[in-house]
């Protein structure tokens, strides 16, 4: 596997767990999506950031 397959194998990879994550938020008590939301888009954050080489 080439590089730019690992990258997008990735990119999938993290797109899965958001959705994961979104689901598993939305399942909880409305008093928890503050916080976990908050660790989300951290995540999402971070993973843009190494994306773009920033």
């Amino acid at each position: 596997m080439n590089q730019d397959s690992q990258e997008i194998a990735s990119q999938s990879s993290i797109v899965e767990e958001v959705k994961t994550e979104l689901n598993d938020i939305d399942a909880r008590e409305v008093s928890e999506h503050s916080e976990r939301y908050e660790a989300l888009h951290q995540k999402l954050q971070e993973t843009l950031s190494g994306i773009d080489g920033l």
